[in-house]
């Protein structure tokens, strides 16, 4: 073992190991010298709370695509509203599913921080999908019911067919004169169905049904665009989502302000609303067919909810 060592064989070999630990050495050598300065200098002091107005000077360029393929959901969870003289509303048992197009990932959901308006936070946008040939539908079912002076009453049910978004989508910021959350939201929806079923979503024989239901952006003359109506923008029209605890109690307060000239026409947009079909089914009164209805235009100028415990 010791002439092996020795050998003129393993030498070579010994100093090939000590020359590459050294070059190892050398190349650690300036990340020691940062560590040993960082050392030196102290520890770096303790995080600290930024100001609102620090955050709004951060700007973001983030996003991310995602889509639904596939999405299915059902169960019993209920959400009730309880108001201050004790009656209640609950909606329950919600299920919701969607169809895909021929190319589910060719239209996606888009999740994207721009800048906002000069003076402003970044915003958080949500945007629907396209949907130009309207492909992706979903389909929609919910109970509700409502409680008062010690009756409960199940109302039965709600049931949306063919639910189908073409473009719009969510916008979410931070306040500029208050706190909460600042929100926007732009739809242009159609649904093939929606109908009220006293008996139960599975009974059609009592309804009360909307059918081919338009919503969407209109010009001066009433007439769609083919745009998402905007129902609210965080710099032109913000939504206001906040809380309230004063003297007259904790309220969740949900608004929508008046236009603001400074970042936009100062005039709230139109939106239209068009209903192919309105009828009520009854297997002991008969069947009603009132035709069709149509708001050539409607705008949300001003909106104020406070919703009390």
């Amino acid at each position: 073992m010791t002439d092996h060592l020795h050998s003129p064989c393993a030498r070579p070999r010994g100093m090939a190991a000590r020359s590459a630990l050294r070059k190892r050495w050398r190349a650690a050598l300036p990340l020691l010298l940062a560590l040993a300065a960082a050392f030196v200098a102290g520890p770096a002091p303790a995080m600290q709370p930024l100001a609102d107005g620090e955050l709004s000077a951060v700007r973001g360029r983030d996003g991310v695509s995602f889509d639904l393929n596939g999405f299915a959901m059902s169960g019993d969870v209920r959400v009730t509203y309880i108001a201050p003289n004790g009656a209640s509303i609950y909606r329950g048992n919600l299920s919701a599913s969607r169809s895909d197009s021929s190319d589910p990932f060719s239209d996606p959901y888009r999740i994207d921080i721009v800048p906002g308006a000069p003076g402003m936070a970044d915003v958080m946008q949500l945007m629907f999908p396209a949907n130009s040939l309207g492909e992706q539908r979903w389909q929609f079912a919910y109970d509700w019911g409502v409680q008062a002076n010690g009756v409960l009453r199940d109302n039965g049910a709600v049931v949306m067919d063919d639910f189908i978004y073409r473009g719009g989508g969510l916008q979410f910021s931070t306040p500029q004169y208050t706190d909460g959350i600042a929100w926007g939201a732009a739809l242009r929806v159609d649904i093939g169905q929606l109908a009220y079923r006293p008996m139960g979503r599975a009974d059609a024989s009592e309804q009360m049904a909307f059918k081919n239901i338009q919503l969407g952006a209109v010009d001066a003359n009433g007439n769609f665009t083919g745009g998402p109506w905007q129902l609210a923008h965080v710099a032109s029209q913000p939504g206001i989502l906040n809380a309230y605890n004063d003297a007259d109690g904790p309220r969740l307060h949900l608004a929508i302000d008046w236009p603001d000239a400074r970042h936009g026409d100062g005039a709230a947009p139109a939106g239209g609303l068009a209903i192919g079909n309105l009828s009520f089914s009854s297997t002991a009164g008969g069947n009603v067919d009132l035709g069709s209805s149509r708001i050539g235009s409607m705008q949300i100028q001003y909106l104020d909810i406070k919703f009390r415990r």
